[in-house]
């Protein structure tokens, strides 16, 4: 009978039975000190690639320790192709936004410089960590990738084709985003953009309509903060055309 593990860890390295995993000072010490595991203890670890195992604890030193690898316990299985584009917003905010976001499925964060931003920066090695955090805890098998930001003309010129872009704006014009993405077949890869905390410029919006890839989508008659329409926006997208169709997983 296969164990379950309470704890559950992001590993880098390949995945297989009988595999020795190495840990690195910062695992071994969330491990050790802040779990206060000891040997024999099961964790279970993904690396968005291999599925999930169970693992044992083998050693946990002051700055390394072991994890032997058992068995698999979860196959990989593909998720929404979903990306969040945004423009930076200030750090608590963010911080939270890419939490939840990374709970609700998201694939990556492609954040964008708008005319209107008030953040040129992110700290991306940072918003990884919370990222990792949020898939451990969430229980999904894959971390999103945060890229470096970049202008906005510039990201929607280099646009990949076939995936979708909806566009959450408070003109109050565009369709209900309910009723806008009934036109996106479900499993069409997806991106959601959200704007700066001060909105779009009304050029700005204009120059993204007229993207043959855009879907206009409006959310509601409540002006939100942009941490709170991404992740509105998203719940939305999850429940329609994602995959909160699926039941949860238990092993």
């Amino acid at each position: 009978m296969t164990v379950k593990a309470a704890t559950r860890l992001y590993v880098e390295a390949d995945l297989g039975a009988g595999v020795p995993l190495a840990l690195g000072a910062p695992q071994t010490h969330y491990l050790r000190n802040v779990l206060r595991l000891e040997a024999g203890a099961a964790i279970a670890l993904f690396n968005g690639r291999d599925g999930e195992w169970l693992g044992r604890v083998q050693e946990l030193g002051r700055n390394s320790g072991t994890v032997l690898v058992e068995e698999l316990s979860r196959e990989q299985v593909p998720e929404p192709d979903l990306w969040l584009v945004f423009a930076p917003i200030k750090r608590a905010r963010i911080d939270f936004m890419v939490e939840k976001a990374t709970e609700l499925g998201v694939g990556a964060f492609r954040p964008v410089l708008t005319r209107r931003s008030v953040v040129d920066r992110i700290n991306t090695e940072r918003l990884g960590a919370v990222a990792i955090e949020a898939a451990e805890q969430s229980e999904r098998l894959s971390v999103p990738s945060i890229a470096e930001p970049v202008k906005l003309d510039r990201f929607l010129a280099g646009w990949p084709e076939g995936r979708r872009l909806i566009l959450c704006e408070e003109t109050g014009l565009a369709p209900p985003i309910a009723e806008a993405l009934s036109g996106i077949e479900k499993g069409v890869p997806a991106a959601i953009l959200i704007g700066p905390e001060g909105g779009f410029e009304e050029s700005e919006l204009d120059a993204i309509r007229q993207y043959p890839f855009v879907t206009r989508a409006g959310l509601g008659i409540r002006v939100l903060r942009a941490d709170t329409a991404a992740l509105a926006a998203l719940a939305v997208f999850q429940a329609l055309n994602g995959d909160w169709g699926q039941r949860r997983h238990r092993p």
